[in-house]
């Protein structure tokens, strides 16, 4: 048996203050320190030992890898970090309220733009100083490697391939391998690990800081898949995703 360990970031200050935060580069929380350290103690002390990890370009992500793993006493592996791995780019929402946004454009159309699977949220301009086009850390990217807005489609088709052609390559060569990303690009790899439709997706939350494990079997099929940690705790917290969009009561 195979296992691959998916780890959404703690909560990020945006997280904090329910803001649409995409590629922004913002850091964690607080709350989200606690998390991620969390997340490691968990895995720890359910037996888990990796030997790579790979990550995003986006803080939130790197600094929950850095504090898990510190708890596991594993700071020294092996740490990859990839763009293909971002969160979904929520174009010229970033930076707005989901819930002021509800109340101005209606929960419908806030739930299409964060849960559809093929609608893109209205796109920035080239001359946004969000543009990602604009960062050093994103030079000599392909086209879909700069986005001016993205569709959970859009993220899927950047994580699977990068999935297939080197995260599950390391997993098959029989690596221990945990991957640090995001709500988003951890529900493109969900989509793709469980077979699920374009519909089915949409009611996926991931909730922040709990490892979620795969097993495999010797063909790369997948066997099992569970949550580290309490159950109604992790359900607590998938509601609570699932509630970002709503305005305010």
């Amino acid at each position: 048996m195979k296992q691959l360990v998916l780890v959404r970031h703690g909560e990020s200050e945006w997280n904090k203050k329910n803001l649409f935060t995409g590629w922004t580069d913002v850091d964690l929380s607080e709350k989200g320190w606690e998390e991620a350290r969390s997340a490691g103690a968990m895995m720890r002390d359910e037996g888990f030992v990796f030997d790579r990890c790979y990550t995003s370009y986006l803080r939130r992500a790197i600094h929950t890898a850095h504090a898990a793993l510190g708890e596991m006493d594993l700071e020294w592996i092996d740490e990859v970090k990839d763009w293909r791995l971002n969160e979904r780019h929520y174009g010229a929402l970033q930076g707005l309220n989901k819930s002021e946004t509800a109340e101005k454009y209606g929960e419908e159309q806030v739930l299409l733009w964060r849960r559809s699977y093929d609608v893109r949220p209205p796109a920035l301009s080239e001359e946004d100083p969000r543009n990602p086009g604009k960062e050093a850390r994103y030079e000599g990217a392909p086209a879909e490697g700069r986005p001016l807005t993205e569709s959970l489609k859009d993220t899927v088709a950047r994580v699977v391939p990068y999935y297939e052609g080197t995260i599950r390559k390391d997993v098959e060569a029989g690596r221990k391998v945990v991957v640090f990303a995001h709500g988003n690009s951890i529900r493109a790899l969900v989509k793709y690990l469980d077979g699920m439709s374009d519909e089915e997706i949409t009611k996926v939350n991931i909730p922040t800081g709990v490892p979620l494990v795969y097993t495999f079997d010797d063909s790369m099929s997948v066997v099992s898949k569970r949550y580290l940690g309490d159950a109604d705790a992790v359900a607590a917290k998938q509601k609570a995703v699932s509630e970002q969009g709503k305005k305010k009561q």
